[in-house]
């Protein structure tokens, strides 16, 4: 799981636009690891690549870090978006 989905998460109930019941922002990242997932944090490597990352899919940022992060790293993404699918031309690979 990325770090970065903790981000998103903490911005989008900060803003009002996500609502958590029975847990706040900060309790996830543990709830993650008690359900057996790690934590891929995003590393500086990650920032500065970014960059090669082709406009095949949607604009939001944090989808895009995620699906770079997925791809330069090869790990498989656990994800329903459809909207990612475009890039699978590039890399990504997704389960779900």
């Amino acid at each position: 799981m990325s770090g970065i989905t903790f981000w998103e998460i903490a911005l989008k109930a900060g803003l009002g636009k996500l609502s958590l019941e029975g847990c706040s922002p900060e309790d996830l990242p543990d709830a993650a690891r008690n359900m057996g997932f790690g934590i891929l944090l995003p590393e500086a490597a990650d920032m500065a690549s970014f960059g090669r990352l082709p406009r095949a899919g949607p604009k939001d940022p944090f989808d895009r870090m995620i699906v770079w992060q997925s791809i330069r790293t090869s790990r498989t993404l656990i994800t329903r978006d459809g909207t990612l699918d475009p890039y699978r031309e590039h890399g990504l690979s997704t389960i779900w």
